[in-house]
């Protein structure tokens, strides 16, 4: 069978209806799609709200870089050391509670125009955050506001309510061969 392919005449632009969009999946890039909209959003003007999950307070220079710029707030949480899985810290949920209460702070404020909330998705499936508060935080958002969550095993219920879901597919990881992250491409 031929598959069609839709055309457009002109697209069609709107800021009256924020997104929900999650990047998540086992490749690389969940992160540097979020700050792609990052970029796009200040580009425009906006203001841009980020909260870090489970990253603490490691250097990412990303994240030391667009600190700096104006129209952008970033909040990270967690510990300086990787979060186990099997090993959850009474610390690592706590760090966790605090970054899910700093977005619903900033998102019921009213005034950002994107938040992202990175590695939201890891903080759901290791049980540091309850996914009917990620959930509830999503249906209290203001209409207008764009948000992103981003981070490996979304949930099949925030997918639902998601507008927007890009999965990141492993191929091939330099991980894999024994080469370890490499300042200016993870960190």
């Amino acid at each position: 069978m031929e598959r069609q392919l839709k055309s457009y005449s002109q697209p069609s632009y709107s800021t009256s209806r924020g997104l929900v969009q999650i990047y998540t999946g086992e490749g690389k890039g969940k992160t540097t799609a979020a700050i792609g909209n990052i970029i796009r959003a200040l580009g425009h003007g906006s203001k841009v709200y980020v909260a870090v999950f489970m990253k603490g307070d490691y250097t990412y220079g990303e994240w030391d870089y667009l600190t700096g710029l104006p129209n952008v707030k970033i909040e990270r949480f967690g510990l300086r050391d990787f979060c186990n899985p099997d090993n959850i810290k009474p610390e690592e949920k706590e760090q966790a509670e605090k970054a899910l209460t700093a977005a619903r702070e900033a998102i019921s404020r009213g005034i950002y125009d994107l938040v992202v909330l990175d590695e939201i998705n890891i903080a759901i499936a290791w049980h540091l955050i309850d996914i009917n508060d990620v959930i509830k935080l999503i249906d209290a958002k203001p209409t207008n506001l764009n948000l992103i969550l981003t981070g490996r095993y979304a949930d099949s219920e925030l997918v639902k309510k998601a507008d927007l879901v890009t999965e990141m597919l492993k191929i091939k990881h330099h991980y894999d061969t024994g080469i370890s992250a490499q300042q200016g491409i993870e960190f």
